[in-house]
């Protein structure tokens, strides 16, 4: 049978698709801007004749139906990133949330940790041989779709054809259900002052010829926009954003120093908007890749020049790393922060930064606190800081003592707080003598 044949044999409805989906099985969702909303509203209209069907998927945008209040017998959800739509269901212990390492996500599946029964996701319209494109979303989706016993395709018309270790082919796939929606978007606000205060520190330290990630989050997008004399800046990174596109047109973008993949945009999905999706269609600048790939620290490594940059919910005077809870409440997740941290310190001129402002955006809470709040999580550990960042400046962090870090995150603290700051590290006896003749100038 041809694959054309293939196809059309097993064209479905939404709710044909999902029909077999059988209690007590195990489905992932497509993740990212690309989950599969048709699908989803099919199997949710099903609740009533499901009972502990287990639902795993990583940050997903759009509606969330499957943990909308009395769904808790019908269906359960292990979240490995918190999202605005599924933060109060997982606070609230209507679902589970799962912390990992993003480069390891597609080892759950691979080795059976976490079985599939089924992969609901979207793909790009298969090309003249029969194979689709993950499009927006490879990193996860790939290793879970190819892992799960059966795949249920969403084929929408306006997915990106994405370019790299990226397809699937139409044999391998049980169901199709043809739309032509728009995919879910990601439109990050404008940078506050604060914002692109501290993006200006960053970009600071990024030389021609760096190699980049930068995670989710304002101040990512504020650094890229201080980039613009820059030469031959490279890209290895998880998540293509917004700013990328006017970088790689201006010509600072090119990628043409890099020591791995040289000439390539590596990622493994995109999260932006409709002009994003287009840009990267059927572009050969772009390789995407799974996130086992494209996030071990192993592979970061090889990219000479290495600069990751992150950000945190708070930063302890110790340099502890919370960006994943505001103290006992989950808030996000570990991403794919520690995965680039910790490849960005092992490579060759690499540099991890952890940048944030210094408040809250109240002003009414400082960012850098005596201690974790409690029930705060560790994502990066005090060993693995090298560099922290605010609006008033950089803080070196390798190499350096506690009572080092403490005066080099009290002096980028916001003014307001730096007083108490230093009262709190003066009672502990493991700082030594902080600043014995009180605040410098």
């Amino acid at each position: 049978m041809s694959w054309m044949a293939r196809y059309r044999e097993r064209l479905r409805t939404p709710g044909e698709a999902v029909a077999a989906i059988a209690s007590g099985e195990r489905v992932y969702l497509g993740s990212g801007c690309a989950a599969p909303h048709e699908l989803i509203t099919a199997l949710t209209a099903r609740h009533e004749d499901l009972r502990a069907v287990d639902i795993i998927h990583h940050l997903t945008l759009g509606d969330a139906p499957y943990i909308a209040p009395g769904m808790e017998e019908s269906f359960h959800l292990r979240d490995c990133f918190v999202a605005s739509n599924t933060r109060e269901a997982v606070n609230e212990g209507r679902a589970d949330f799962i912390p990992i390492h993003l480069h390891e996500m597609p080892r759950l599946f691979r080795r059976g940790l976490i079985p599939l029964d089924w992969a609901l996701i979207q793909v790009s319209p298969p090309d003249e041989h029969g194979f689709c494109s993950f499009g927006i979303e490879v990193g996860v989706t790939k290793p879970a779709a190819l892992a799960a016993r059966n795949i249920v395709v969403e084929v929408n018309r306006r997915m990106p054809r994405t370019l790299g270790d990226s397809f699937i082919h139409v044999s391998k796939i049980e169901a199709f259900v043809e739309v032509d929606r728009d995919l879910d978007e990601l439109r990050p606000a404008p940078p506050t002052e604060i914002e692109r205060a501290v993006g200006r520190h960053v970009a600071g330290m990024i030389g021609d010829g760096a190699c980049l990630q930068l995670g989710l989050g304002a101040i990512p997008n504020a650094v890229l926009g201080f980039l613009g004399d820059r030469r031959d800046l490279g890209i290895h990174t998880e998540m293509i954003t917004e700013a990328l596109p006017g970088l790689v047109q201006s010509g600072v973008v090119t990628g043409e120093r890099k020591t791995l993949h040289p000439g390539k945009v590596v990622a493994g999905f995109i999260m932006g908007t409709r002009a994003t999706y287009d840009f990267a269609h059927d572009n050969a600048l772009f390789e995407f890749h799974p996130t086992d790939y494209v996030n071990h620290p192993a592979t970061i490594a090889r990219n000479h020049g290495m600069i990751a940059v992150n950000s945190a919910i708070e930063v302890d005077l110790t340099g502890q790393v919370c960006s994943d809870s505001i103290g006992e409440r989950i808030h996000s997740g570990f991403g794919g922060q520690a995965d680039f941290m910790r490849g960005a310190a092992l490579a060759e001129g690499g540099l991890p930064i952890i940048a944030l402002p210094s408040t809250t955006a109240d002003g009414t809470r400082s960012r850098i606190v005596p201690v974790l709040e409690p029930g705060a999580g560790v994502v990066i550990t005090r060993a693995d800081v090298h560099m922290v960042v605010t609006e008033y400046g950089v803080a070196p962090m390798l190499g350096r003592s506690l009572r080092e870090r403490a005066e080099a995150l009290i002096a980028i603290a916001h003014p307001d707080f730096r007083e108490s700051l230093l009262a709190a590290a003066r009672r502990r006896g493991a700082f030594g003598r902080v600043w014995p003749g009180g605040l410098p100038g």
